[in-house]
């Protein structure tokens, strides 16, 4: 028996998803509640970019739609105390081509894997600064108390699919991230 997409997406991944952790530095940024907010800020540049993106590959917004998490970036974002004109107004990535439904998924297996992590983020972050910075977490609270589902059911999509378009795509997104968290990202 074959390994599934999901397993083999992992272990293409890893030295990029490594390399993303070891450059985002979390623990550093959120030190501050202006560093939280910036960190806040360089992630709805990402998600801008990559949302569209990854829903014109996949073509099924029915599963997409509850995934995205751009609407959750832009209200932690004002509650941070940024203007819905300021929030517009800042750079998102230019994103990959994802050319094919395959690599769609594999631009998602980042996003939708943050979902995870970030739930560990977002208790930190509210431990470390309070209500205030609580109410402005829900992007790092992921789905909810859904997370768990939503990320098995990803999980069963991935290895319904065979494509190797994806784990370029997995690889080139956490590497994109990084890229990105590190400021030296094209923006559009």
């Amino acid at each position: 028996m074959s390994e599934g997409l999901h397993a083999r997406l992992r272990a293409a991944t890893a030295q990029a998803h490594q390399a993303l952790e070891r450059d985002l530095d979390w623990e550093a940024r959120t030190a501050t509640l202006p560093g939280y907010r910036d960190l806040l800020a360089l992630m709805r540049g990402f998600h801008a970019g990559f949302e569209p993106a990854i829903g014109l590959a996949l073509g099924d917004e029915d599963f997409f739609g509850p995934r995205r998490r751009l609407g959750a970036l832009d209200a932690d974002l004002a509650r941070l105390g940024l203007d819905a004109t300021s929030i517009a107004a800042l750079p998102a990535i230019l994103p990959n081509a994802l050319t094919s439904r395959a690599s769609g998924y594999g631009a998602l297996y980042v996003l939708e894997g943050s979902t995870l992590g970030g739930q560990v983020i977002g208790r930190s972050i509210a431990e470390r600064h309070g209500p205030n910075a609580e109410a402005a977490c829900s992007y790092y609270r992921g789905h909810g108390r859904a997370t768990g589902r939503m990320w098995n059911a990803f999980r069963a999509r991935l290895d319904g699919l065979d494509g190797d378009d994806a784990l370029e795509a997995g690889i080139a997104t956490f590497d994109a991230l990084r890229v990105w968290v590190s400021g030296k990202a094209s923006a559009r």
